[in-house]
């Protein structure tokens, strides 16, 4: 599966997702992020130590921001293939296993439609592959 689409990356992180990522990198060096389908966690991007988390042969990798691989299920690929994913920091709890719970910000998914589409909102950030 290609990681980009017509050049555009599957994935990005905004500077401020790339601050936390160092930040847990400090405590976890080895970790990857998997796109939730919902349940307890909504659609929250949530972030494991890599040796905790079981990527399924179904899982699709989706880039990597920070150094850190991307994955998202299948069926949710197909749901949001069309989108660009945009990894953005807000303020209040991360997912109740991700790594980013108890600093008092967590990762959100925000994105938009490949090919110049409408995206959610954004607020102004910088927003750039690594």
């Amino acid at each position: 599966m290609e990681t980009t689409v017509n050049g555009e990356p599957r994935v990005l992180a905004t500077d401020s997702a790339l601050a936390l990522i160092g930040e847990i990198k400090r405590d976890h060096p080895d970790i990857l992020f998997h796109q939730s389908g919902g349940c307890c966690d909504g659609s929250s991007p949530m972030c494991y130590p890599a040796n905790e988390f079981m990527i399924g042969d179904s899982d699709v990798r989706l880039g990597e921001i920070g150094g850190v691989p991307v994955y998202i299920s299948a069926s949710q690929f197909e749901a949001w293939k069309h989108t660009q994913l945009i990894i953005d920091v807000v303020p209040g709890r991360g997912g109740m296993f991700s790594l980013d719970n108890g600093r008092e910000k967590r990762f959100l998914t925000r994105s938009r439609l490949f090919g110049g589409g409408g995206a959610c909102a954004v607020p102004d950030v910088k927003v750039r592959a690594v």
